[in-house]
């Protein structure tokens, strides 16, 4: 910490942000190498498999609302962050979904049993309870200025265009990513966490102006 110090405040913050979610992206990986070691019980191993990618997931993406929400005015530099961090999501979650509509598309097309979706699922779900109330439990420490136990959690309604607009931004955008999905399956592995990466950037990008000035993940 005494490296920031002679950093401007703002500058301070975005480095105690990153450093948190980077710590973060450590941790589970470590937490995977043991779960891969110890568990032999192709359940508990994909739910914990699952249960750790999620929780990565949700983690980062709390603090990089916070951080685009705190950087509003370069939208740049918030684009440059997703596409870092599903870059780095992608290289170190091989082989877990991290999303309820990927594992409901696999069961879909055979590729999963209703019972290891299921638990999938509700690794996920769990997953994405434990980092809510971790991710507040860490902001209530007060590390950066914006990192306040008062922020809340609480369910809103985000859409502030016209619903019919809305409607079709997302299903757009849900339609170019799984398709996306599919037709990659093809491509090597590592050109295809680029080509993904890159993907989820430019939705958020072409989200940008739905409404203009705000971002929602």
């Amino acid at each position: 910490m005494s490296a920031l110090r002679g950093l401007r405040p703002e500058l301070q913050d975005t480095c105690i942000s990153l450093g948190l979610m980077l710590s973060v992206v450590l941790l589970v990986g470590l937490a995977r190498v043991v779960a891969q070691q110890q568990l032999h019980r192709p359940v508990a191993h994909a739910f914990v498999l699952e249960f750790l990618a999620t929780f990565q997931l949700c983690c980062c993406t709390h603090e990089l609302q916070l951080l685009s929400e705190q950087h509003s005015a370069h939208p740049t530099w918030t684009l440059t962050l997703v596409y870092f961090f599903s870059l780095v999501h992608g290289l170190t979650l091989v082989g877990t979904f991290s999303n309820p509509c990927g594992v409901m598309m696999q069961m879909m097309l055979g590729g999963l049993s209703p019972e290891t979706g299921a638990v999938r699922l509700l690794a996920q779900l769990v997953s994405a309870l434990c980092s809510r109330y971790c991710t507040g439990a860490l902001w209530s420490l007060g590390l950066t200025h914006y990192h306040v136990s008062e922020r809340s959690f609480a369910c809103k309604n985000p859409i502030q265009v016209d619903l019919s607009k809305a409607v079709i931004t997302e299903a757009v955008c849900s339609f170019l990513f799984h398709s996306a999905l599919l037709h990659f399956q093809e491509v090597r592995a590592k050109l295809r966490i680029h080509l993904l990466a890159a993907l989820i950037t430019f939705l958020v990008y072409a989200g940008l102006s739905f409404p203009p000035n705000t971002w929602h993940f």
